[in-house]
């Protein structure tokens, strides 16, 4: 007797409501990764990116950072411990090690393995920054003075600097991606035509956050900025930041 089969459909499928009891982890996890995680993320490379701009620009935006009211309370409930979920729960996913090879294509398998090891990457990366920056040497946020050569001391070490570099392409490359699957698995990106076309805007913010995170971190090996003082000096009044003869 003959049986109908339906065909399984190529792609990421999207959550639906009562399927299984981690419907709800599932969905928190996906939303998460966007807010406040992501959010957060294009906030750090944007202030990030201000050491373009020379030691007193940064000196200044992590001034700025640091003068928030409730700083304490921001970093916990919307930096430490959203991040502490997504990347324990990720891992939870990963680990479970079920298989995906009926949901996507060999590309997407691909692709999905990179999410996951680029996660995890990230994870580490953020762990060991955070700790460096936040939580030894010198104090930020009451010295942010020291924040241009803080950094610039730090990668003063090459395996400092390629785990930088490795750190800054996982996250980009994860948040990007992210928004992808973020998009197929609620729904947004319901045809292929639409997919296709989050895809091509995800290798585009991929792209420019690892170019934009690239070019923050050469620039504390410029030259004009070389063994920036702990404590910068008072800032002259026709002081602009990053033009060629500023102050060292």
């Amino acid at each position: 007797m003959a049986t109908d089969v339906s065909p399984v459909a190529r792609g990421v499928p999207a959550l639906r409501a009562a399927q299984g009891h981690s419907f709800f982890w599932r969905r928190l996890h996906s939303l998460s990764g966007i807010f406040p995680i992501g959010a957060f993320l294009l906030e750090h490379f944007t202030s990030n990116a201000f050491a373009t701009n020379g030691p007193y620009a940064y000196a200044d935006q992590v001034k700025f950072l640091s003068g928030l009211p409730f700083v304490l309370f921001l970093e916990i409930f919307f930096i430490y411990l959203p991040l502490l979920y997504h990347s324990l729960y990720g891992f939870y996913i990963w680990f479970r090690g079920q298989s995906n090879v009926s949901d996507y294509p060999w590309a997407g398998n691909f692709m999905y393995g990179a999410q996951r090891w680029t996660g995890a990457i990230t994870f580490v990366f953020i762990g060991w920054h955070t700790y460096t920056m936040r939580f030894s040497g010198v104090h930020l946020l009451t010295h942010n003075q020291a924040a241009f050569h803080k950094v610039q001391m730090e990668l003063q070490n090459p395996w400092a600097a390629a785990f930088y570099t490795i750190g800054i392409i996982a996250a980009s490359w994860h948040f990007a991606y992210g928004l992808y699957l973020f998009c197929a698995k609620w729904g947004i990106t319901a045809t292929k035509k639409s997919r296709r076309a989050m895809a091509g805007v995800s290798w585009v913010i991929a792209i420019a956050f690892i170019a934009v995170g690239i070019a923050t971190l050469s620039s504390f090996f410029k030259l004009q900025w070389k063994d920036t003082p702990a404590q910068l000096p008072p800032k002259p009044p026709s002081f602009q930041s990053g033009t060629p003869g500023s102050p060292e």
